[in-house]
C-alpha cells in the first residue's frame, strides 16, 4: 500500500496536476488583492504608473466608510440609524491643500530600447476620438467595475445648507480673511491683496446670500455699456472715476462709455492710437491674448474683444474693491489678482501683449522685482504698453521715474519701440543672445537654469530674468486663427503619460468637445441660455473652451488646470485661449456670482482624495449667477454623493447617462441655480 501512495506521488500526472492546483489558488489570491489596482489607460494622470499601481482608477471619497448628514455644515442634524457617535467637521480630516503627487513622464519604447515622448504618429484616425471619453482617456467600461466600490460608497444625507449672512454677499474667501490679514508681518508690498485662505473647518459651510432686488443679467453685448445697479450696489467707483468717463450711474443702471484714466475719449480711440504707434502688433492676428493690468472696469479688455482679443483683466481687491466684479457682470474676463510677492498663476510667455494704464504700480521698486515678473510673464517679441504720467510728465519726480525705468527696461533687453503723448511701448527679445552679451556684473542676473517658469503656484517672484528657452517654442506660434487648430509645440513639454503621440491626443480631444458641445446645443439648447461667463473647472487642453467657439457660442471661458494634474496651461495660452492654474481645495479668485456656466469633467473623482466635495461644491455654488447653469462629467461612484449634495444646495439636478449607454463608467449630472 505504501509502495502505491509512493508511485502515485511521484508519478508524472500528479505532479502536473499539483502544479496547476497551487497555480489556481495562487492566481485567485493575487487576483482578489490586486484586481481593484490594475492600471487603465489613462490621458491626463497626475502621476506615473507607479501611483495608478498604488490606488484604484476609482478613488475612494474620504467619507467612505462615513454616514455623514448636515451636522458636518450646519447646527441642524438628524443622523441615520448605525450613523457614528461624532462625525468630523467639514473639512476637518483634510488640509486645505494637500500637495499633489509630482507628475512623472512616460512615454513609449521603441525597437531599441529607448523611450520617447516628442514625436507624432501621423494623422488622426477619425474614429479614433469615439475611442476617448470626457478626460481624454481611453473608455474602459471596467474600471472600477466588479470591486464593489459603487457599493460601498458611503451615502451623504444633507437635509438643506443655510444661507450665509448679508454681509457675505460679496465674500471672497481668500481675499476677505481679516483675521489672518491682521496678522501679517508686513504689508508694504502690498501682501494683504494676496491669497489667504481659511484653514481647514473655517471655510465655506453656507450658501452666499445675492444681494435685494438681485436681477437677471444684461445679456452680451448690451452688457458691455449697462448693468443692473441692483446687482453691483455701489458707488465708490462712479465717485472717484466719474470725471475719467470709465463708469456713471444713470437711474437703475450703470453706464460704462468705454473710458479710463488715460483713455478719457474711449478704448477704441486708444487701440487705433496704439496700432498706429506700432503696426505689427497687429490685434487679432499678431496679438490674440493680453493681460491687462490694473484693468480698472476692464474696457480695454471689452472694447479689444471685438478686435479678436482676448484680455486676461486683472487688479487687486483694493479701495476700488468692485472693479473687478464691474467687469465680470459687464461679461469680460477678469480675476481679482495683484502684484506684490509671489507669482501671478499664469505660464511663462502667456501673453502677446500686456497693458498698464495709470495702474498705481511702481515697477522700478525693489530692482525692478514686479517688471521681471512681467518679463515672465510676457511672450518672446511680445510688447508691453505703458500708459502713465512719467512718459509725459516734464515735473522733476516723474522724470526721474521715467529714468529708472529706461534704466531698467534697457537691462532687461526691452527696446523701447515707440513713444508718442502719453504712451510708450517696449519689446521683448525673441532669443538670450542680447542677455548672454551684456557686461559681467549687470543687474539682474540671469535665473538659474533650474528654475520652472511654469511652476506658479505660492511661488515666490524672483529678482532674476527669465530665461527664454533655446527651442524657441514659445516664439514661434502661429498667428491667430491658425494657432487655434494647430497643436502647439510647447504640448511636448508637457509632463503626462505618452501612450499615444500627443498631437493625436490633442485632435483626439478636440474631436470628443466638439461632438459633445454639438450634442448640447442640439439637445440642451445651449444657444437660448445666454452663455456668457464660463468656466472649465478642469480644462485639459483647452477642448471645451474651442468646441464652444467652433460651435459659434458668444461666450469666453476661464481654463482652469487644476495643480493636481498635468500642467497643461501652457498650450491653453498657445492656443489663443485664457486660463490659470488653481488648487480647487482652495476657493477661487472672483466674486459671488460671476459665472453662467460651470464645467467639470473628471474632476471630484481627481480630487476626491485631496478635497472635500462638498466644499467644492459650495464654492461653484458661490461663484454662480442665479439662474446659472452646471455640467458635471464623472465617475457614476461618486454621482450619487455629488447630486445628494447639490440637493441640499437648492439647485434642480438631473442625473442622466451619457452617450455612452446606462452601463457606461461616467455619468452626466445637470443642474440649475434657481433664483429663490
Amino acid at each position: 500500500m505504501t509502495k502505491g501512495f509512493a508511485e502515485l506521488f511521484s508519478s508524472r500526472p500528479f505532479v502536473k496536476i499539483s502544479a496547476l492546483a497551487l497555480t489556481a489558488i495562487v492566481s485567485f489570491y493575487l487576483g482578489r488583492r490586486w484586481s481593484d489596482s490594475y492600471p487603465q489607460l489613462v490621458f491626463f494622470t497626475s502621476g506615473g504608473a507607479s501611483d495608478r499601481l498604488a490606488s484604484p482608477s476609482v478613488a475612494v471619497s474620504p467619507n467612505a466608510n462615513l454616514t455623514l448628514d448636515v451636522s458636518a455644515l450646519t447646527s441642524n442634524t438628524t443622523l441615520l440609524p448605525g450613523d457614528a457617535d461624532a462625525l468630523p467637521p467639514l473639512d476637518a480630516d483634510l488640509p486645505p491643500s494637500s500637495p499633489p503627487p509630482e507628475a512623472r513622464k512616460v512615454g513609449i519604447v521603441d525597437a531599441n530600447g529607448t523611450m520617447s515622448v516628442g514625436f507624432d504618429a501621423g494623422e488622426l484616425d477619425p474614429d479614433m476620438a469615439d475611442g476617448w471619453d470626457d478626460e481624454g482617456s481611453a473608455i474602459n467600461e471596467t474600471a472600477g467595475m466588479g470591486s464593489g466600490e459603487g457599493e460601498r460608497r458611503a451615502r451623504v444625507k444633507i437635509d438643506k445648507f443655510k444661507v450665509c449672512p448679508q454681509e457675505m454677499r460679496e465674500w471672497i474667501p481668500c481675499m476677505d480673511n481679516e483675521e489672518v490679514i491682521k496678522k501679517l508681518n508686513s504689508t508694504e508690498r502690498g501682501e494683504r491683496f494676496e491669497r489667504h485662505c481659511p484653514l481647514a473647518g473655517k471655510g465655506l459651510d453656507c450658501l452666499v446670500p445675492a444681494p435685494q432686488d438681485y436681477k437677471k443679467p444684461i445679456p452680451w453685448p448690451q452688457s458691455r455699456d449697462e448693468v443692473w445697479y441692483s446687482n453691483v450696489p455701489h458707488t465708490r467707483l462712479v465717485e472717484d472715476k466719474g470725471g475719467q468717463n470709465w463708469i456713471s450711474r444713470d437711474k437703475d443702471k450703470f453706464k460704462f462709455p468705454g473710458g479710463g484714466t488715460q483713455f478719457i475719449h474711449g478704448a477704441n480711440q486708444y487701440l487705433d492710437q496704439i496700432s498706429r504707434m506700432v503696426p505689427d502688433i497687429a490685434f487679432g492676428n499678431h496679438t490674440r491674448v493680453a493681460l491687462d493690468v490694473g484693468c480698472g472696469v476692464a474696457s480695454f479688455g471689452a472694447f479689444l474683444l471685438s478686435r479678436n482679443v482676448v484680455t486676461m483683466s486683472v487688479a487687486p481687491k483694493d479701495v476700488h474693491e468692485n472693479q473687478i466684479q464691474f467687469a465680470l457682470e459687464r461679461g469680460v474676463p477678469a480675476m481679482v489678482v495683484a502684484f506684490a510677492t509671489h507669482r501671478l498663476p499664469y505660464p511663462s510667455q502667456a501673453f502677446d501683449l500686456i497693458h498698464c494704464s495709470r495702474c498705481r504700480i511702481n515697477w522700478t521698486r525693489d530692482d525692478g522685482i514686479l517688471l521681471l515678473e512681467v518679463n515672465r510673464l510676457l511672450r518672446a517679441g511680445g510688447y508691453f504698453v505703458w500708459a502713465a504720467q512719467p512718459v509725459y510728465k516734464h515735473e522733476e519726480i516723474q522724470q526721474e521715474a521715467w529714468k529708472d525705468m529706461e534704466d531698467l527696461t534697457a537691462s532687461i533687453c526691452w527696446q523701447l519701440v515707440k513713444k508718442e503723448g502719453y504712451i510708450a511701448i517696449w519689446q521683448k527679445p525673441l532669443n538670450n543672445s542680447c542677455y548672454m552679451n551684456r557686461d559681467s556684473g549687470v543687474q539682474p542676473p540671469l535665473c538659474d537654469a533650474e528654475d520652472q517658469p511654469n511652476k506658479v503656484w505660492y511661488v515666490d517672484l524672483k529678482p532674476c530674468i527669465t530665461r527664454l528657452p533655446e527651442n524657441g517654442f514659445e516664439a514661434n506660434v502661429s498667428s491667430w486663427p491658425a494657432r487655434f487648430h494647430n497643436p502647439p509645440q510647447r504640448l511636448q513639454e508637457v509632463d503626462m503619460d505618452a501612450y499615444v503621440a500627443k498631437n493625436d491626443l490633442f485632435k483626439a480631444e478636440s474631436a470628443y468637445w466638439n461632438e459633445i458641445v454639438e450634442s448640447h446645443i442640439r439637445i440642451f439648447r445651449w444657444k437660448e441660455m445666454e452663455l456668457r461667463n464660463v468656466m472649465d473647472m478642469r480644462a485639459g487642453l483647452g477642448g471645451f473652451a474651442a468646441a464652444l467657439i467652433n460651435q459659434q457660442i458668444d461666450c469666453w471661458v476661464m481654463n482652469v488646470i487644476p495643480i493636481s494634474g498635468p500642467n497643461t496651461l501652457p498650450v491653453i495660452y498657445d492656443r489663443g485661449l485664457i486660463g490659470v492654474t488653481h488648487d480647487w481645495c482652495e476657493p477661487f479668485d472672483t466674486y459671488p456670482r460671476t459665472y453662467d456656466l460651470l464645467h467639470a469633467s473628471g474632476l471630484f473623482s481627481q480630487e476626491q482624495k485631496r478635497c472635500n466635495i462638498s466644499s467644492i461644491l459650495l464654492e461653484m455654488d458661490r461663484m454662480l449667477r442665479p439662474g446659472g447653469r452646471v455640467y458635471i462629467r464623472d465617475s457614476k461612484y461618486i454621482m450619487e454623493e455629488i447630486l445628494d449634495i447639490t440637493l441640499a444646495m437648492g439647485w434642480r439636478s438631473d442625473l442622466r447617462d451619457t452617450s455612452e449607454g446606462p452601463y457606461a463608467s461616467r455619468k452626466l449630472l445637470l443642474c440649475n441655480k434657481p433664483f429663490s
